[in-house]
């Protein structure tokens, strides 16, 4: 098989094109298809897909310790706002001024490599651009409302190396927060077209949250990465991050198409005219697709009909010719595979899985006897695990772990059945089984006098099963703090659920963390922090996790404990990570933090040194993807609530789960945990 022609022979895509396929062919006898973008099974169709565009973006300082400096022929956009508050070197007036740090650490190796080929020369050798923008689709400077009209894509190729430790925190940080105002204004949008559903109001199709979502957010000018094609790693996403929906990939900047499989930049943005692809999705949808793991053989785009069936042949333009101009100038992309996953609320799952090579393509015959363009993509070296394969790794832990781990497990449930899901015990560092001398408690103790200074406790009388104007919803506030799958809508300062005196059934939508464990998790050792917690499942943002169980102490008596040297935790020190969760300050101007009910402050502490569950051996980060949410079921003591742990952010299996236990005060000493 030979290789594609040299198009940059050309300076117009060439009406014919010869490629040797095993067997002589010539243009006019192939027949010409409909191109289309390679969609995906499982995707259903946007009513207004993200329309491409040209924007120019601050050109950066090579110097190690950068000044920010701008090419005087690149203008910059001035926004209304800014998004989750500017760094303090950087203009407030610029468009997304989160992201401005980017430009002082824009490396790339293609502007001055460039020259090496006949038909390619760098406009600029100062500009680092991999593409450079031509002066006529550079944008002049504009003042924008509050409410602009979002602009198009940038139309400018550049590639971020050299992040150091803070800017990785940084970059993580931003993602984290954009990728929380995503998932819980989705539930919101669920939550709210259920409740219309429930007054009889709505008769229309159900909505789709995740477009909903999307949609307000790139009114809002939200989404990450539209001032810039940023080939190579987005700062802030990891490999192994997973994604629920294809338009969170769009929202966070790794897959700017809302279905078309190849994301590129197309010929008529490039400066040179040809199109450079820079992002691709792998699941399956074309019958020729290979997928070996580090090895990939993907089939271009187009001649396909409704049913996805191959009716025509491929060409070679769009996409296709984006991906074998990514081959010719070494440009790597970005690969998100997808695939079924139950209990997904889409059905799929999206998982990234790094940066691919694209070292070969040729034109074959596929399996429905038509020609099609493939694509052969290798992974490249000295990068973290694929998350796919994490995935895959954890399904076969479930089920057949001493065949997939024989050396480490220490117990295969140190909750000795008291829990719905086993916990397992896994140590393969040293001897150490220290969980296994503790006796595991399911659900917190506190004091008898607890449950009698509460004042009189009162339940519902719904018999099938909660309405939004019950007594348990008025408590509340007059709404739900879970939506229908029972993820967190938004945090609270406190949650009430159904007790003991409801007479709703335990399925009740207002029962979800009393109900214990959905997912299984291993506590394991950990040579960074001792011990760790990790889930052999994977977590949607909102979803419950478990209670942080121990037993209650009053301050006397945690003074007391205090000085024979136990481990104690102490609840007021828990940042207040439940006020980020559903925080849509940036989508409505007059969101107002949640502050009903008024809680008290936390005067009591926790003695984990006997009694504990698999919280106590989660890890202390600044920042947590578990977050501390405040519950009340089984009395009405406002002092004395319990410690429910929520997901912040999806969290893939075999990641490590971490809290914020904030800092210590005055009375409490310093903090004790148990790692």
């Amino acid at each position: 098989m030979a290789s594609l022609i040299d198009l940059n022979l050309y300076p117009d895509p060439p009406n014919t094109a010869t490629i040797a396929t095993g067997y002589a062919t010539t243009a006019a006898t192939l027949i010409t298809p409909k191109i289309e973008p390679k969609l995906e099974p499982l995707d259903q169709p946007l009513d207004v897909p993200p329309q491409p565009y040209l924007a120019s973006i601050p050109i950066p300082n090579p110097n190690p310790n950068p000044t920010f400096t701008l090419i005087p022929q690149h203008p910059t956009l001035v926004p209304d706002s800014n998004l989750f508050g500017a760094h303090p070197e950087v203009d407030q007036n610029n468009v997304y001024s989160e992201f401005h740090r980017i430009s002082e650490l824009f490396r790339t190796a293609f502007a001055k490599n460039m020259d090496k080929y006949d038909d390619i020369q760098a406009s600029d050798p100062d500009s680092q651009a991999i593409v450079s923008v031509p002066a006529e689709n550079q944008l002049s400077p504009v003042v924008v409302s509050s409410r602009r009209k979002y602009p198009a894509r940038s139309s400018e190729l550049v590639r971020v190396t050299n992040l150091g430790i803070q800017d990785e925190r940084y970059f993580r940080d931003v993602v984290r927060k954009t990728r929380m105002i995503y998932d819980s204004l989705r539930v919101l949008v669920v939550m709210e077209d259920d409740k219309r559903r429930s007054f009889g109001i709505a008769r229309c199709p159900r909505a789709r949250g995740d477009l909903k979502a999307a949609s307000v957010m790139k009114d809002r000018g939200l989404w990450l990465n539209r001032d810039k094609r940023i080939v190579g790693a987005i700062p802030g996403v990891h490999i192994g991050d997973v994604f629920f929906f294809r338009m969170e990939l769009c929202v966070v900047g790794m897959h700017g198409q809302a279905q078309a499989g190849i994301d590129y930049l197309t010929s008529s943005q490039s400066s040179n005219g040809e199109p450079i692809a820079t992002s691709v999705i792998v699941s399956g949808g074309y019958e020729d697709d290979e997928d070996a793991g580090d090895v990939i053989v993907y089939t271009g785009h187009g001649g396909q009909d409704k049913n996805s069936r191959q009716v025509v042949h491929q060409k070679l333009e769009g996409g296709n010719l984006a991906m074998e101009r990514s081959m010719h100038y070494g440009i790597e992309v970005r690969v998100i595979r997808g695939f079924r996953y139950e209990g997904s609320a889409s059905g799929k799952v999206y998982v990234y899985d790094g940066l691919y090579k694209i070292v070969e393509a040729w034109f074959d015959v596929g399996k429905s006897g038509f020609g099609v363009f493939k694509f052969k993509l290798v992974r490249m070296e000295n990068q973290s695990e694929m998350g796919s394969a994490t995935l895959k790794f954890a399904e076969n832990l479930r089920t057949r772990p001493l065949e997939v781990r024989p050396v480490g497990y220490v117990s295969f449930d140190i909750s000795m059945n008291k829990e719905k899901a086993p916990v397992f015990l896994f140590n393969d560092i040293d001897g150490n089984h220290e969980p296994m001398y503790y006796d595991y408690l399911v659900t917190t103790v506190s004091p008898p006098f607890v449950y009698h200074l509460g004042g009189k406790a009162g339940g519902c009388n719904c018999v099938s099963g909660c309405s939004h104007d019950c007594f348990c919803a008025k408590k509340n506030g007059g709404e739900f703090a879970y939506d229908s799958n029972g993820l967190l809508v938004r945090g609270k300062p406190l949650i009430f659920e159904c007790g003991p005196h409801c007479r709703c059934p335990p399925s009740c939508q207002n029962r979800v963390s009393q109900n214990g464990l959905r997912n299984r998790f291993e506590v394991f050792r950990s040579r960074e922090t001792g011990w760790g917690v990790r889930s052999l499942d994977l977590i949607q943002a909102g979803s419950f996790i478990c209670e942080y169980t121990g037993v209650v102490l009053t301050r006397e008596q945690a003074q007391l404990f205090t000085m024979n040297g136990d481990s104690l935790v102490y609840p007021n020190r828990f940042g207040e990570r439940w006020a980020e969760w559903g925080d849509l300050s940036q989508i409505f101007s007059d969101y107002v933090r949640p502050s009903y009910p008024s809680v008290p402050p936390l005067d009591f502490a926790m003695d984990v040194s006997r009694m504990r569950n698999l919280a106590c051996y989660m890890s202390h980060s600044s920042c947590p993807n578990v977050l501390v949410q405040l519950v009340l079921y089984d009395h009405s003591n406002f002092a004395f609530p319990h410690l429910m742990l929520f997901a912040m952010e999806n969290i893939p299996p075999l990641r490590e789960l971490s809290l914020d236990y904030g800092a210590s005060d005055e009375w409490m000493g310093k903090l004790s945990i148990c790692n």
